[in-house]
């Protein structure tokens, strides 16, 4: 039995609920405990406690916890979000947006979790603009955030799905940006300790191979269908705008068609996470990443 957590409910883990909802691992002799840690901040930490042997989360945050406790203590071992999936929603059309149009905007960024704002710094900073040079307010929810596009207090924000599917069915905002445009960025894996790993490894490959095989059925089945597989993990979002935001997600190419993490997706994160000042140097990906157990799931073995 393998303990399984998430860092926090997200409609782009779609992949990994619907691992499962499939039981894809069950088909796999692996049984699995679902749970997530009290704050995304104790996912990493929490395999080393009594709580997760395995969790679904960002390179970040193994980036972050090898840098306090040294290259290789955690692992990567299945990818299924490659790109990344957050926007940036802006209250009047902007189909020419350029990152200048940033600069003299009243622009509102995620605050519950790092990476989004800094892989769009980054951004920024590669289209040559300052991000400290910013009118940037960093202190609201996103569901703040939507709530002030809409009376008209900002004039962009930094969201994720369903807040888009919302503020686009309301006609309360438009698409500016989609991060997943910039090209692969490694956002979200299984992961694990690398004690775990070595004294799991048949572990490793069913979970591997159920990502596999749930990347496989979300390419292959309409938005709906994904939908109505899901719709239990989010109750509260209707069925249509659930349907929605799946499909957009997968027209921006957010899912990647097997497990292997790659390694210009996780050097894009890395740059990213050095020059906004989350990491203070360069972590291997040799030391955080280790495909053998996906690279069978996409051999077939």
């Amino acid at each position: 039995m393998v303990r399984l957590f998430e860092s926090l409910r997200a409609v782009f883990y779609a992949p990994f609920y619907l691992a499962l909802e499939l039981d894809a691992y069950g088909r796999r002799g692996l049984e699995v405990e679902f749970d997530r840690p009290d704050s995304p901040d104790d996912a990493a930490s929490s395999l080393f406690g009594s709580g997760a042997d395995v969790i679904w989360g960002g390179p970040m945050r193994m980036m972050q916890y090898q840098q306090r406790h040294g290259d290789g203590t955690v692992v990567a071992f299945a990818e299924a979000v490659t790109r990344d999936p957050f926007y940036v929603v802006g209250r009047e059309p902007k189909p020419d947006f350029r990152f200048a149009d940033l600069m003299d905007a009243r622009f509102a960024s995620v605050s519950e979790v790092p990476t989004p704002w800094l892989c769009l710094q980054d951004d920024i900073c590669r289209a040559g603009f300052d991000p400290g040079a910013m009118n940037r307010d960093a202190g609201r929810s996103m569901a703040e955030n939507a709530d002030a596009l809409r009376e008209g207090r900002v004039d962009a924000i930094q969201v994720f799905e369903p807040f888009v599917e919302e503020l686009l069915h309301e006609g309360a905002g438009h698409v500016w940006y989609a991060a997943a445009s910039r090209g692969p960025t490694s956002y979200t894996t299984l992961y694990t300790s690398r004690g775990f790993a070595e004294a799991n490894p048949d572990a490793l490959s069913a979970l591997a191979g159920g990502v596999m095989e749930a990347l496989g059925w979300l390419h292959g089945h309409d938005a709906r269908a994904l939908a109505a597989r899901l719709q239990g993990y989010f109750p509260d979002l209707a069925p249509a705008r659930l349907a929605g935001a799946l499909r957009r997600y997968r027209a921006g190419g957010v899912w990647g068609r097997d497990p292997v993490l790659p390694l210009e997706g996780f050097v894009r994160l890395k740059s990213a996470l050095i020059s906004g000042g989350f990491i203070a140097r360069d972590i291997p990906y040799e030391a955080c990443v280790d495909n053998r157990y996906a690279e069978r799931a996409r051999e077939g073995r």
